[in-house]
């Protein structure tokens, strides 16, 4: 893994990933380029040690986490950073970290903030977490934290997934449970394992999830997946959810409630040591991706784009790329997604988000990683 960092202005050699042809884009992006040859302005603001995700507050202060246990309140007007005190005890072996963050949709009233990270449990075993806690900026401390879901204990420390979403209406939290590198887990009815959940605010499982009658567990909302490390509400409130694939096959998908995802039955990619995987196929009873990756580009984050600062690529998903050190754009048009754009950005790509004034911004990954505010080239 190469975690030097590259100046924005250093020429490196033009490299285009291939991409695979998938059933509901073009085989290649419109738009591919190299880092030098971007199409938006890119003003490094700060540096954090190996961030995960993001969250904007009201006040456009951003509150960053970090892979160890740090939670990182940061001022981009001032520049100022301050790490916030109260944070749980975080397990961060492997893919362990403090993960996703999000404000409740009431933050202006109730200073609550959610956020998921991996928490040891007995013997070498651990487990996702989704929390809350009261966030007071003046003391820059945590207050109140709360565990309102434990996800179920894995001899892994991988794929534990943690992605955060509000339903539209501001009811319900979606949140993503991953595999854990056990594979059967996201076919098992009664495992939360590979699986979106809907929950009430309260971490408890929503009424009316479609597939509880059916004997699942009752937070399910869908099933079949690996490792999910996004999802978003779209301005009409349809649910995408990105997630890594095995050896190649990372996919965007459409959540729908009720389906089934295929995975470890049905994959775009192939097992680490060789072994096939039946691609989706009609009629195979599995919700096919709507866009795909092979070689895989290693997903990292997922942001819903739709400001006025880039009007053109309003309506769009944004994907980072890890392996790929890229930027990706989805255009999104009812329930079909095409590979748009594809940039070159140099470094391993953690996170993405949409800022207060429509400007993109998004985390390198690794102990140096920069914070990147994306703005039309004038």
């Amino acid at each position: 893994m190469n975690l030097s960092m590259l100046g924005l202005n250093t020429t490196i050699s033009l490299t285009l990933l291939a991409f695979a042809a998938d059933p509901a884009a073009a085989n290649t992006p419109a738009n591919a380029s190299a880092i030098g040859n971007l199409p938006f302005e890119v003003k490094p603001l700060s540096t954090f040690k190996s961030p995960w995700a993001m969250a904007f507050l009201p006040n456009g202060h951003l509150l960053v986490t970090e892979k160890e246990g740090a939670l990182i309140l940061f001022d981009p007007a001032t520049g100022t950073k301050r790490t916030v005190s109260g944070t749980p005890a975080v397990s961060s072996k492997g893919q362990g970290a403090l993960m996703d963050i999000v404000s409740a949709p009431n933050f202006a009233a109730s200073k609550l903030i959610y956020f998921s990270y991996s928490e040891a449990g007995s013997g070498a075993s651990s487990r996702v977490v989704l929390a809350t806690a009261i966030l007071d900026q003046a003391s820059g401390s945590l207050k109140e934290t709360k565990t309102i879901f434990r996800g179920q204990d894995a001899p892994t420390a991988g794929h534990y997934s943690g992605r955060i979403a509000f339903s539209p209406d501001g009811k319900y939290l979606f949140f993503t449970s991953g595999d854990r590198q056990l594979l059967d887990p996201a076919q098992d009815p009664k495992s939360t394992l590979g699986k979106v959940l809907r929950l009430n605010l309260d971490g408890t499982p929503a009424d009316g999830n479609p597939l509880a009658a059916k004997g699942f567990h009752a937070a399910v909302w869908s099933y079949g997946h690996r490792n999910l490390l996004g999802i978003a509400f779209d301005k009409q409130g349809r649910l995408w959810e990105m997630e890594m694939g095995p050896r190649h096959g990372d996919e965007i998908n459409l959540i729908k409630p009720g389906l089934n995802y295929g995975w470890p039955k049905a994959s775009n990619g192939s097992h680490y040591d060789g072994r096939d995987i039946p691609d989706h196929a009609p009629g195979d009873g599995f919700e096919a991706p709507k866009v795909f990756w092979t070689p895989a580009i290693s997903p990292g984050g997922l942001a819903y784009y739709d400001a006025d600062r880039f009007p053109k690529w309003k309506n769009s998903l944004f994907i980072t790329g890890l392996s790929g050190k890229s930027l990706d754009r989805i255009a999104l048009n009812g329930e079909n997604a095409t590979k748009e754009d594809h940039w070159d950005m140099g470094e391993r790509i953690r996170a993405v988000r949409t800022g207060p004034d429509g400007a993109l911004w998004v985390l390198e990954d690794g102990p140096g990683g920069r914070l990147l505010m994306l703005t039309p080239k004038r």
